[in-house]
């Protein structure tokens, strides 16, 4: 019988010399059984790099996950998996844009690119045209209402016209839990705290997960003055969210303002203990933003 190691070894040396024909189908049998945790690794990038050479998304898939099981924490593994995700998502939209030209898949895309770049009325555009061909398609509502208010400085136009948007997307779409939030949202800052919280408690009903509609419920409980309606909503935002400074500050509120003062020490205290690690992660990101930075040019 073969030894394992010098079958992948041979196959690794084979793949790197641009013989991936041969050495692929090899590496997929054999990399899973080999012991040394390096020849390992270095078979499966091998093999991601190789099954995108010969145009086999399936298979790059496979050494993907393989990876991303024995080395979940590698810089190595992930940078070649963000490559390597990006290059298959490129191929698949080229494949769908040859295949399938005038389809709608093809408009939503071309408005997901221009939203990226920041080409706001091209990407509205897009989406207005998939409503006028497919006028029951959910989803699109929402997609456009959102553009409206990612716009820098939104229009109190567009504002209204994103509303209706998220009004249309609901008829469409009743469960859908992210325009319930975002009407929340807009109805909140309006100050129309029966409305805000109509659609942000639908928002926790349709997802119990989503901690923002929970702290959106809350806070729009405590500025209509009913302190103890909003504890329930705010305990659940803390505990989905025990990292978000904001979620304890309200909840220190409503203990306060219903006469839980310890409760609302505790609270007070885990704030200003969330808003320090907070603001250290940002001055950490920033400074290796900078640090990372390339360097000028030699005058």
């Amino acid at each position: 019988m073969p030894d394992i190691s010098a079958v992948v070894q041979r196959n690794a040396e084979l793949a790197e010399n641009g013989h991936c024909p041969e050495a692929l189908p090899q590496l997929k049998k054999n990399a899973p059984l080999v012991t040394d945790k390096e020849l390992k690794r270095r078979a499966g990038l091998d093999g991601v790099r190789c099954a995108m050479t010969l145009n086999q998304p399936e298979e790059a898939v496979e050494f993907l996950q393989f990876l991303g099981r024995e080395f979940p924490r590698d810089a190595e593994v992930l940078y070649v998996a963000t490559h390597a995700y990006s290059d298959l998502s490129i191929r698949a939209s080229q494949e769908l844009v040859r295949v399938a030209p005038s389809s709608y898949q093809v408009h939503q895309l071309n408005a997901e690119a221009f939203e990226m770049q920041g080409k706001w009325n091209e990407a509205a555009a897009e989406y207005r045209r998939i409503l006028q061909d497919h006028p029951r398609l959910a989803g699109i509502h929402f997609r456009l209402g959102r553009l409206l208010l990612s716009k820098p400085d939104p229009s109190p136009s567009e504002a209204e016209e994103a509303k209706r948007e998220f009004q249309e997307e609901l008829k469409l779409d009743p469960k859908n839990a992210g325009a319930e939030y975002v009407l929340g949202e807009l109805a909140r800052q309006a100050g129309q705290w029966p409305e805000a919280i109509e659609h942000f408690s639908k928002a926790t009903k349709l997802d119990t997960g989503f901690s923002e509609a929970f702290l959106g419920l809350g806070t729009s409980l405590l500025s209509a003055k009913q302190f103890a309606e909003a504890i329930p909503p705010l305990e659940t935002a803390v505990k989905l969210q025990p990292a978000n400074p904001t979620a304890h500050y309200q909840l220190s509120i409503a203990y306060g303002r219903t006469g839980r003062k310890q409760d609302a020490e505790r609270e007070a205290a885990l704030h200003r203990q969330t808003a320090e690690k907070a603001n250290e992660a940002n001055k950490a990101l920033e400074s290796g933003a900078q640090g990372t930075a390339p360097p000028e040019a030699p005058k």
